[in-house]
């Protein structure tokens, strides 16, 4: 599955860059109305994942500036440890400027790691996985621990 994710992303970069060269840079505007709606809704808006644990904001905002003039960059990290997750995102101010960002940092190397670059994916709110109680969590673990042991005929 993850060698069709990253094929697709190939051929989407290719695409992307063989239209930029054939309308001598006019951006994703020029691209098919298929490749737009295959990929979801054009957007200036990009996720960065595999980012190192050390990786700040000033980092990212610094790495991508060359590309055109960046509004936001969010890292999202742990709410319990306050630690980075290895994913962020980066906004840029207009959809041409993103594709490029896109197009050049895909798989590059970014604070010893090679990071991926993909157009981020708006959720809805009743998207977000369930977040168990802070109070039963013991008991949720505890259950757990104890079907685990009965499944496995060790009780």
């Amino acid at each position: 599955m993850a060698y069709f994710g990253k094929l697709g992303c190939l051929m989407r970069q290719a695409v992307a860059s063989s239209v930029l060269r054939n309308t001598g840079g006019a951006g994703t505007l020029a691209l098919p109305a298929v490749f737009l709606l295959q990929r979801g809704m054009a957007s200036s808006k990009l996720f960065i994942g595999g980012l190192a644990w050390g990786t700040d904001e000033g980092a990212i905002r610094d790495a991508f500036s060359s590309f055109g003039e960046v509004t936001e960059v969010k890292i999202i990290c742990d709410r319990d440890t306050g630690r980075s997750r290895g994913f962020g995102f980066i906004s840029f101010k207009s959809e041409a400027e993103a594709a490029a960002a896109l197009q050049e940092m895909d798989g590059r190397d970014l604070g010893g790691r090679t990071v991926r670059v993909d157009y981020a994916v708006e959720r809805a709110p009743g998207d977000r996985p369930a977040e168990p109680n802070p109070g039963n969590l013991t008991e949720i673990t505890k259950k757990k621990y104890n079907n685990q042991l009965s499944v496995n005929g060790s009780k």
